[in-house]
């Protein structure tokens, strides 16, 4: 039980950040620019939202909760404070190529993250680390296929890639800091500075290879994951309206 409350918040926090990209992903239903990635954002966002209720649950066992109900308390009661997603997971869905590139840079570091978790010594985590992915798979060759194509496509396509890139760049580096209960958990996890230098060298090359370029910035997100952007109160406002309207209804 010593490693219940570090684990359990770690977690929460792989959690947040898989339901509060889905949530931005769903907003492409209906708006994508061609039908099939209308189908396959929609696809991702019920993947990213899966992922996050399997999390959840398994924080549900650490903690002895009821795992039926513990993932809804969290997602429709939980005050936007206590959420611990990135600040990247949260910014709005903007323009294709922002919401393309930020499930790129995302998904990038989660493929080097489930790696290290597969490896875990605890189990029930290592066998849903698989589990995830095996599933995100799927949209690491997606985006792997867009970006390239959007960066070195026409004039316009590659000014919004890299503009873009500039924005997200800064909130990606929060990637690096580690996860709530992480450093109580050496051993466990893998280390998100460690993951966060493979990533980098892996993802500069490829957006290199897609003619974008790095930004030289001095912009400074806080990488505390208590601290939220303007974004955040209105997100989770409009997550919970339905659930809050009703706490004692049965779905």
């Amino acid at each position: 039980m010593k490693r219940a409350k570090p684990l359990s918040d770690y977690l929460v926090a792989l959690a947040d950040d898989e339901l509060i990209l889905g949530h931005r992903d769903s907003e492409w239903t209906g708006h994508a620019p061609i039908l099939e990635e209308d189908i396959a954002f929609a696809n991702f966002a019920l993947d990213e939202i899966g992922h996050a209720r399997l999390w959840y649950e398994l924080a549900a066992d650490e903690l002895g909760a009821d795992r039926s109900r513990f993932p809804d308390q969290q997602v429709y009661f939980r005050p936007a404070p206590d959420w611990r997603c990135l600040q990247l997971v949260e910014l709005p869905k903007g323009d294709w190529a922002f919401s393309m590139l930020r499930q790129y840079l995302f998904d990038s570091f989660e493929k080097f993250r489930l790696e290290g978790l597969v490896a875990s010594s605890n189990k029930p985590m290592a066998d849903v680390a698989a589990r995830i992915r095996n599933e995100e798979l799927y949209h690491q060759r997606h985006t792997q296929a867009w970006v390239p194509r959007l960066g070195q496509g026409t004039d316009e396509s590659h000014r919004r890639m890299q503009a873009a890139l500039d924005e997200l760049w800064p909130y990606a580096q929060a990637l690096s800091a580690p996860l709530p209960g992480e450093l109580e958990l050496i051993g466990v996890v893998p280390k998100s500075s460690e993951l966060f230098e493979k990533w980098k060298d892996e993802v500069t090359k490829f957006l290199s290879k897609s003619s974008l370029e790095i930004p030289i910035t001095t912009t400074r997100v806080d990488v505390d994951r208590a601290v939220h952007s303007e974004y955040f109160p209105a997100l989770i406002a409009d997550l919970q309206e339905v659930a809050q309207a009703d706490p004692q209804a049965q779905w």
